[in-house]
């Protein structure tokens, strides 16, 4: 037998299927493939209903607690994805019911200024001399894509946030939500109106680094999640 052939494969080469039927059997490792895999998609989702980081990451623990103790009843003949996406909306809105959160306001779908009457643009020098280095432009800028969409009414800024960020197709988008899919096409194009009236062409060069999830707080949110899991085994009657 070639030695090569008889390797086990990496964990970052596994097929969803074969991560969660691993997790099943009680492999942790493959369980935090899965929240690596999905770390960013799942944490933008929540970010998208609750508009707080700290919120987001507590809701997005718990989700995941929630998928770890729901994997068997998974079926194969849907997308973890849009199960895990799911799961995350179901924790961030019943997050919001618990807070009393009022319903999200409404802004104005020809909405291009902020409340003071300032567009964005206003706040940029105008002389080019003045402008600071790109790297600081391109962070600027994705504060204020982050502000902007952070201000499109609740209904819109998850499906643009699946659709337009992680750019998720109009059919996943309209699985995970439970929504027509002529509702996500409706709903992304007023959203997308709403930001480009503000940030123009811009928005399409730096919309895909919008609330990052990688590095240390993805290494945090896996290792907080195992901790839990090794925890919850611990207790009488796990």
């Amino acid at each position: 037998m070639n030695t090569l052939q008889a390797l086990p494969q990496p964990l970052d080469a596994r097929s969803d299927i074969e991560l969660v039927s691993l997790a099943i059997a009680g492999n942790d490792l493959a369980f935090a493939q899965i929240m690596r895999r999905y770390n960013r998609l799942l944490f933008r989702t929540a970010r998208s209903i609750l508009k707080n980081d700290d919120d987001t990451q507590d809701a997005l623990q718990d989700a995941y607690m929630r998928g770890w103790r729901a994997l068997a009843s998974f079926r194969a003949d849907a997308r973890l994805s849009t199960w895990l996406v799911r799961i995350v909306v179901n924790e961030a809105l019943g997050r919001l019911r618990r807070q009393g959160a009022q319903p999200a306001r409404v802004v104005p779908l020809n909405a291009a200024v902020d409340s003071d009457g300032e567009t964005p643009e206003m706040h940029m020098p105008a002389n080019p001399d003045e402008q600071p280095e790109p790297s600081a432009m391109r962070a600027q800028l994705r504060q204020q894509i982050e502000s902007r969409i952070d201000s499109l009414p609740e209904a819109f800024r998850t499906v643009f946030m699946l659709r337009g960020v992680e750019e998720m197709s109009v059919e996943e988008v309209a699985a995970a939500l439970d929504i027509p899919e002529a509702t996500v096409r409706s709903r992304f194009f007023r959203a997308r109106g709403i930001l480009r009236e503000g940030l123009a062409r811009d928005v399409d060069m730096t919309v895909g680094d919008a609330f990052s999830f990688a590095g240390q707080r993805c290494d945090r949110m896996v290792e907080n999640v195992l901790a839990r899991l090794e925890r919850e085994r611990q207790l009488p009657g796990a």
